[in-house]
């Protein structure tokens, strides 16, 4: 059993990539933050402003719901979450997996894939659902190649 989790939200496959590669760099177990309904291209136009992203990322108190999401969290101590930047900041969606579950005295260490944008107020606007006990580390954005070494040797810079 490992100690260490990769969970994430990939509405396009990007950030999927990147999880699967940062899981197998580190050893950890991976879990896929899936929607209750999928997106589909016309959800994630962003320059349409009644497109289904749109509208759940201008109320972030939105909880998109998650489908089939039976994981038990007390089985690791660090958690690497990852997702897509949308507006700047993670999707609501991922206020939902942490609203759902129990992170009491665990780390987390968000990773992100970003068409352009840093972490923006990521950080900030995921504390709210999450204990203060939770320890929350904003890692980085990992977009394009990386070797198994260079995430693994990014994880163990962060001494988690």
């Amino acid at each position: 059993m490992s100690r260490k989790l990769v969970a994430y939200f990939s509405a396009s496959g990007t950030t999927a990539k990147v999880a699967e590669q940062l899981s197998e760099a580190i050893g950890a177990d991976v879990h896929e933050i899936r929607p209750k309904t999928k997106y589909t291209d016309s959800d994630l136009n962003w320059r349409d402003s009644n497109s289904r992203s749109s509208v759940e990322m201008k109320n972030n108190k939105f909880r998109p719901e998650i489908a089939d999401d039976k994981i038990d969290i007390s089985k690791y101590d660090t958690i690497f979450v990852g997702f897509p930047i949308w507006w700047y900041v993670a999707p609501t969606i991922i206020n939902t997996f942490f609203e759902s579950h129990d992170f009491s005295k665990k780390k987390i260490v968000l990773f992100a894939t970003s068409g352009g944008s840093g972490f923006g107020k990521t950080a900030e606007e995921l504390k709210v659902s999450l204990p203060d006990s939770t320890k929350l580390i904003e890692g980085r954005i990992l977009n394009g190649n990386f070797t198994n070494k260079e995430l693994s040797d990014w994880v163990d810079s962060l001494k988690v």
